[in-house]
């Protein structure tokens, strides 16, 4: 799932993609208003974290065009002003949430997660084959046994298990993981792959990450062969 927070602060906005980060999110930055608005229009987010006070226009006309799109993501307010008039404002003009600086991060976190679970249109379970993935819990089995994975090898199989059946490049992964401004090699997707294989597939007999030959990967569960008559006993013969 892809996060924008819209912070001009840097501290702030560095404090709040870390910790998203490390809750297993993807997260762009947008240090002003006309900023957030061009990457809204680029990329379909599941969350906008909106600061009010933009330097260059107020944090509710970022918030009015937010909801002048017809499908618009859900989004949650930081701000200073914490009277119950500026929160009410807030909330009447179409915001989702209202948080008052300064703020526990577990807190937001959890409300980010409510709001998720709220506007989120996919569904919050996945399987494919015998692997099931709880995307809210964040929780990973595969025939009965819990698996654990790292934050980002959760992203690539949450990726990979939304768009089940579907090839998908190296440079889809990486801009769907990690941040827009990820400036490495893609071949880091080969590496997080082979952690992904080694802890939900080498050890199954079916295996469901497959290699596409030129494009990259996908996850899609095998057709079940046909199974094999035994042989019909033969004839007796007469004598």
């Amino acid at each position: 799932m892809r996060i924008l927070v819209v912070e001009d602060e840097k501290r702030i906005a560095d404090f709040l993609t870390r910790g998203l980060q490390g809750a297993g999110y993807a997260v762009d930055n947008a240090p002003d208003g006309i900023t957030a608005i061009d990457f809204i229009h680029a990329t379909d987010y599941d969350l906008v974290i909106l600061d009010l006070m933009l330097p260059d226009m107020d944090g509710l006309k970022v918030l009015e065009r937010i909801r002048s799109r017809k499908v618009g993501p859900p989004v949650l307010i930081l701000s200073a002003r914490g009277q119950v008039d500026d929160r009410v404002k807030g909330l009447e003009q179409g915001a989702d949430d209202y948080l008052v600086k300064p703020f526990a991060f577990v807190e937001l976190l959890a409300r980010v997660r409510a709001l998720l679970r709220r506007g989120q249109p996919t569904p919050e379970k996945l399987q494919v084959g015998d692997l099931s993935v709880d995307c809210v819990r964040r929780r990973v089995t595969r025939a009965g046994e819990s698996i654990d994975l790292a934050p980002k090898e959760f992203g690539i199989l949450e990726y990979m298990m939304r768009n089940k059946g579907r090839p998908l490049s190296r440079t889809m992964i990486v801009e769907h993981v990690w941040d827009m401004d990820y400036d490495g090699l893609t071949n880091i997707v080969d590496v997080y792959i082979r952690h992904l294989r080694s802890k939900i597939d080498d050890r199954f007999p079916q295996k469901l990450i497959q290699t596409v030959r030129g494009i990259g990967y996908m996850i899609d569960a095998p057709d079940k062969p046909a199974a094999v008559k035994p042989p019909e006993p033969a004839a007796e013969r007469q004598v």
